[in-house]
């Protein structure tokens, strides 16, 4: 039983770090063995358009066939019983390394056949961890969007069409400088910053560890 934690975040010990241990801790307490991994750590591209995926007869059909720092990698994940996407939220959606991975990852899985069908090896349980310097209201109203019409919705129900439904897990309001007074971050209020950190994000927290436990428990049943 393996779950894969693709962390898209830029740091190893910031806030979407700290829910991707948590997570992993609450999977391993249920039973399940999981994988952090860090994509900045690793040199890859969004997909190179080379379609060895979709060559007929090809010995990278339904796979990227793209040899790079990521290559093997992608055949672990495929095999998963278990994916967790997380990232920072930038200008509304996920880093650009996470979005990269999943273009290697998906594309291969989805056939130009007239019904788009998916040849995914496995369909793991998932979940997605976001975290964010703004609160709730402004995820679900423009990121998420109507009827997932936003960019991090869209994202969602493309999950959905290649892998499960995921669960979403997320830290708000995120508390992202351990000193506000070297930067130019008048627009937020520190100590109301804080606050919330020391209320809201050991609660987050133990969200994201049950969400670990939870995908484990889900995985054993089948």
């Amino acid at each position: 039983m393996k779950i894969y934690i693709l962390d898209g975040g830029p740091r190893k010990d910031g806030n979407t770090a700290a829910m991707c241990e948590s997570f992993a801790r609450g999977a391993a307490e249920a039973g399940a063995e999981s994988e952090r991994v860090r994509l900045f750590d690793y040199s890859y591209t969004g997909c190179r358009s080379c379609f060895a995926c979709k060559a007929r007869g090809g010995p990278s059909y339904g796979r990227c066939g793209w040899r790079d720092g990521i290559y093997e990698l992608l055949d672990s994940v495929a095999h998963a019983d278990g994916v967790v996407f997380a990232s920072p939220v930038y200008f509304g959606t996920i880093t650009p390394q996470l979005h990269a991975f999943i273009e290697r990852l998906f594309f291969p899985f989805v056939v130009y056949d007239k019904k788009y069908s998916v040849i995914a090896p496995k369909r793991p349980e998932t979940a997605v961890i976001y975290t964010m310097n703004v609160k709730e209201p402004v995820l679900t109203k423009d990121y998420i969007g109507e009827a997932n019409s936003g960019p991090l919705g869209f994202f969602e129900r493309y999950v959905t069409r290649v892998y499960k439904r995921p669960e979403r897990i997320c830290a708000f309001n995120t508390y992202q400088f351990s000193d506000y007074g070297k930067f130019v971050a008048d627009g937020w209020d520190e100590r109301e910053k804080a606050e919330w950190r020391e209320r809201e994000l050991p609660r987050e927290l133990r969200e994201a560890f049950e969400a670990g436990k939870r995908m484990a428990e889900k995985i054993k049943k089948g």
